[in-house]
């Protein structure tokens, strides 16, 4: 008896880049006979060109929609890219999924790499299956990865399959639901075979495990156990759709999406057992039809359009529409989604994931309906932690690169840009060197804006160490009115983050009260660049004394004569420089914890505590203080010591005074950058 079945079923592929996810898309594709051949995101799919970024990379760079049928059946896929860099674009997709299945390697040392989909999965209670990708390349026990996995999943794993092998390689599978043997046969479906004989015992090990497992949540299937007599095989599987659809199991399932072996047995599994968008709506709390946009994309012919999923009913073109942004509107044109090809359609069925024209005031993570819409959909935002300043590689190509990068962001919220006042910059800031990268070839390649790009300016600045009083005077006389502003200034050091203070304390009438203004900002022009080249921080100053000249004085006379005794008595005071700190928490698997930490330390970084990570088995969490200007390429470092696991987010938290032959390095380097 099929599970739940009314509307179109969307299954999430989720977890980590390299596991074959686009494989096993390519695979359930052709396995439904949607494709006749079978492709991969190396090669050219089968179903479109693909995105060049992921094609340049061996790996996906965004979400994904793929559409098939089996058995009657309508399902959609995302397919969502592995890496951390593109983690914001998958988690949106996967959030409306009424089923994810995460992909994975049969190694158990790469058990970890499953960590962060397990979490998110179990976070957003979207129900999950595990599939063991490339069991033909298994060199382990399945039971020792499943004993290196469970630590991170809440529910208890379900093992469904025990391998058949002949000497080292996995030829088959024995079904322990079922009671069935199969024997992978190249280019076919799984072909039955008589159980093997030396198979027996741990067959019957494995089943036993099974109905224990679900036992614990069927007390009719517990009390059959204890009496010795064998359930009926629709009790077992009704119980398999309960535990999946209520998260309190998950099931494992093998095979090799590139051979084809062990797809059928997974598409058997999604049709009888995984919920439907009935069940996703009760979970989102929908109550009448709504989409819910998950992606914006500009490209093509039909131009602007917004990703989204139809839950709750139907939804038809034309229709009107209230956002939870707080836009009314109309829908335009809505097109089925298949890979990169578009097909227009007139109605979105309920569980349908289809593409919206024309939603000029739809953004990501919006909500479309008639009537009252759901609550939000929380999903997290990974750190940005890595930033590009960019500027167009021929100047006239200003606005448009404004209009693309304006496209980009809708496009990716992960993404942000900003403009350094000191620097000037404009600052592109992503979630690691990855996405940057793949975000400005998207830039060349969609939109045909080429840039330049260098790491962002470091934020040093300066302060002084001991008190001066300087006098500083702008006389000029060019025939008629000429300008005479004359001040006297005190400067001292403030503590550290007390940033700049202005004060006065003239008497008699030295200077008029209307200049006063004046100096405090002729004060803060020479503040801009300090002796060392960089601004001034931290300082106090109070204006003590001056004159003026009842015909030549003014507003701009007195600002120069601030900023010349501003600038003197900056000489004056033993400047020094002071670098930005940043103040990191880090998280990492607790078999990366030493190298991350020696990785912190050659950085200048200063430890500041070490514990578990809540809620992670076997991660750990550090805090740590490390200066921006070490804070290059420690993304990848980290993703090279931890199998790419470990991360980090970052703040500022102050300004530290820097000596010695670095200081001396920085300035000479300041000094010979062009104006």
């Amino acid at each position: 008896m099929p599970g739940e079945s009314k509307g179109t079923r969307v299954i999430a592929l989720v977890g980590p880049a390299g596991a074959g996810k686009t494989s096993l898309a390519e695979a359930l594709l052709y396995a439904s006979k949607t494709t006749d051949r079978q492709g991969s995101v190396a090669n050219k799919s089968s179903i479109g060109d693909g995105c060049e970024e992921a094609r340049n990379r061996g790996g996906s760079t965004e979400t994904n929609l793929y559409n098939f049928t089996y058995l009657g059946d309508k399902y959609a896929i995302v397919d969502a890219p592995g890496s951390i860099g593109f983690a914001a674009d998958a988690n949106r997709g996967v959030a409306i999924a009424d089923v994810a299945i995460i992909v994975v390697d049969p190694d158990p040392g790469r058990a970890a790499l499953a960590a962060p989909a397990l979490r998110m999965l179990d976070e957003l209670g979207i129900p999950h299956l595990l599939f063991v990708n490339r069991i033909d390349q298994a060199h382990g026990r399945i039971r020792d990865l499943l004993t290196a996995l469970q630590p991170m999943s809440v529910s208890p794993l379900i093992a469904r399959q025990i391998p058949i092998r002949e000497g080292e390689k996995v030829t088959g599978f024995v079904d322990v639901a079922l009671e069935r043997a199969y024997h992978y046969a190249p280019g076919k479906e799984d072909e039955p075979i008589a159980l093997p004989d030396e198979l027996a015992e741990r067959e019957a090990q494995a089943r036993t495990q099974l109905l224990e497992q679900l036992a614990d949540h069927d007390d009719t299937l517990l009390e059959q156990l204890l009496m010795d007599q064998v359930p009926e095989p629709g009790t077992i599987f009704a119980d398999l759709r309960r535990e999946t659809g209520d998260n309190l199991g998950v099931s494992v399932l093998f095979g090799s999406a590139q051979n084809g072996w062990g797809v059928g047995r997974l598409l058997k599994a999604l049709r009888h057992e995984a919920p439907g968008p009935e069940s996703t709506a009760a979970r989102l709390g929908v109550d009448a039809p709504a989409l819910y946009a998950f992606k914006i994309y500009h490209g093509g012919s039909v131009g602007r359009l917004a990703l989204a999923r139809a839950i709750g009913g139907a939804v038809h073109e034309n229709s009107d529409f209230t956002s939870s942004s707080g836009d009314h509107g109309r829908l335009g044109a809505l097109f089925a989604v298949q890979g990169e090809k578009t097909s227009k359609i007139s109605e979105a069925a309920n569980g349908d994931v289809v593409a919206v024209a024309k939603a000029d005031a739809v953004k990501s993570g919006d909500w479309l309906g008639a009537s009252k819409l759901p609550a939000a959909i929380e999903t997290e935002l990974p750190s940005r932690n890595c930033a590009l300043a960019i500027e167009p590689a021929d100047r006239k190509d200003d606005v448009k690169l404004s209009g693309a990068l304006a496209r980009i962001l809708e496009e990716d919220p992960s993404l942000t840009l900003e403009q350094d006042e000191a620097s000037h910059e404009m600052r592109l800031r992503g979630i690691n060197d990855e996405h940057l990268k793949t975000a400005l070839a998207k830039l060349k390649r969609r939109y045909g804006v080429e840039v330049k790009h260098h790491a962002p300016s470091i934020g040093y600045r300066e302060s002084i160490r001991r008190p001066v009083t300087q006098r500083g005077r702008h006389k000029k006389q060019s025939g008629g009115h000429g300008q005479y502003g004359d001040v006297i200034i005190e400067i001292r050091p403030l503590q550290r983050g007390e940033g700049f203070k202005f004060d006065e304390k003239i008497h008699g009438g030295a200077i008029p009260k209307q200049w006063i203004p004046a100096v405090e900002q002729g004060v803060k022009d020479a503040m801009h660049k300090g002796p060392m080249g960089f601004p001034v921080v931290d300082v106090a100053v109070t204006l003590t004394d001056g004159s003026y000249h009842s015909v030549d004085s003014s507003e701009l006379a007195f600002r120069l004569a601030g900023r010349v005794a501003m600038q003197e008595a900056l000489g004056q005071a033993v400047p020094h420089l002071l670098e930005p700190v940043q103040k990191l928490v880090l998280v990492t698997p607790a078999s990366a914890t030493s190298r991350v930490s020696s990785a912190v330390a050659g950085r200048r970084g200063q430890m500041l505590g070490m514990g578990p990570r809540d809620g992670w088995t076997g991660w750990d969490r550090i805090e740590a203080l490390i200066p921006e200007a070490e804070l290059g390429g420690l993304e990848a470092e980290l993703r090279s010591m931890s199998q790419g696991l470990a991360s980090y987010e970052a703040e500022f938290d102050h300004l530290a005074e820097l000596s010695g032959h670095l200081a001396d390095k920085i300035v000479q380097q300041h000094e010979a950058e062009p104006a």
